[in-house]
């Protein structure tokens, strides 16, 4: 973070009413709390954008999902990266081939754990099976990064030896493992939850349980989603390219999300299109019995919803400078979010105070992980 004639990230401020011996520390908490901030504006994103999907009818899965996807994936990036980063194509075109391939390759293997995320869910239910995954994902997506900068040193970057000896990388690291818990215990009163329903419920929700299957596609999908963290530091080159040229670096992120999800987009596009063919579902697209303009607008705002948790999720990320306090953040608060909804929507109306009291506890525990986590970095 620097500072220049009392500028700071493009905003004013007024030196001469903060004592220069104190301006870097007002700065780095300023810093964190708008790191906490944007995580928790992109987990919201996050956990809130399959709403709209709601109040698409008449569609087949594959239809809406790839609506939103070309979205997601191809038009807003792109919109994004041309409002805050001026010239980012040249930036792209500049970038060394073996980075590309790198970040789009990552963004496949991230495009196929989002796939196969819903068949841990077909075989464990949603309780558990968002709990398996969410956790690894979490996990690896926190830790492997600093792992492979351990193997692989390279300037600015967190490495594992570093977070295992010193305080604030032991307390982002207990963070870490807090917020684990929490999942387990968020899973917890998903299973309690399923065991409570009456039998006709019950057995449409987990009519394909199998947990021997369920467990290790659930792990497969939690390790290669968490290849989107993977991907951003493939990419990074780029967004160093872009704040080298003097751009906000608040929002050097942006050009490397066009290239990781393109690789998405191609995962994705030709499952998608195979379902499509399968399921013989292409005409949906333009059947005139089915409200069409709402279902592309409504898939649309899904789909740019979507990608605004990665929107927020680089700029608090650019605020707190360490890849895997910002992955567990965005992970918590996306289930954080994600259970508030189960909750306004009444998913937990009818079960016992028991499995009640398991999910407040599971949410207060990520709570306490973010604070643990914000904590860290405060003291880094």
């Amino acid at each position: 973070m620097t500072v220049h004639d009392g500028h700071l990230s493009g905003n004013r401020l007024n030196c001469s009413t903060i004592p220069a011996h104190e301006l870097p520390t007002k700065f780095l908490r300023m810093g964190i709390i708008f790191g906490v901030i944007f995580h928790f504006i992109g987990g919201f994103a996050s956990g809130s954008f399959y709403m709209p999907y709601k109040k698409v009818k008449e569609w087949s899965w594959e239809s809406y999902w790839i609506i939103g996807g070309i979205f997601s994936w191809t038009i807003v990036p792109p919109l994004a990266a041309w409002l805050t980063l001026p010239g980012f194509a040249d930036i792209i075109r500049q970038t060394p081939v073996e980075t590309i391939r790198y970040t789009i390759f990552f963004g496949v293997l991230w495009g196929i754990g989002g796939l196969t995320y819903g068949l841990g869910v077909r075989y464990l239910g949603m309780s558990l099976g968002n709990s398996v995954v969410l956790g690894f994902c979490s996990a690896f997506g926190a830790l492997v990064p600093s792992i492979y900068y351990n193997l692989f040193p390279a300037e600015g970057k967190t490495t594992l030896m570093e977070m295992l000896t010193t305080t604030w990388g032991q307390i982002v690291l207990l963070g870490v493992g807090i917020c684990l818990l929490g999942i387990y215990i968020c899973g917890k009163a998903g299973v309690l939850k399923e065991k409570e329903m009456d039998d006709v419920t019950k057995k449409k929700s987990v009519a394909e349980f199998n947990l021997v299957k369920g467990l290790a596609v659930a792990v497969t999908s939690g390790i290669l989603s968490s290849c989107f963290n993977f991907g951003i530091e493939a990419g990074k080159p780029m967004a160093e390219t872009a704040v080298g040229l003097g751009l906000n670096p608040l929002y050097q992120n942006n050009v490397t999300y066009v290239v990781l999800l393109w690789g998405g987009l191609t995962t994705n596009f030709i499952w998608c299109m195979i379902l499509n063919a399968r399921n013989k579902t292409f005409a949906d697209y333009t059947n005139r019995q089915t409200p069409l303009f709402k279902n592309y607008l409504f898939s649309a705002i899904a789909g740019t919803t979507w990608f605004m948790q990665f929107f927020f999720y680089g700029m608090g990320e650019s605020k707190l400078g360490n890849g895997a306090s910002s992955w567990i953040l965005h992970m918590a608060f996306i289930i954080l979010i994600a259970n508030l909804w189960g909750i306004a929507l009444k998913e937990w109306h009818g079960v016992s105070k028991k499995t009640k009291t398991t999910i407040i506890t599971g949410i207060a525990t990520i709570i306490l992980s973010v604070l643990v986590v914000g904590y860290g970095n405060a003291i880094k």
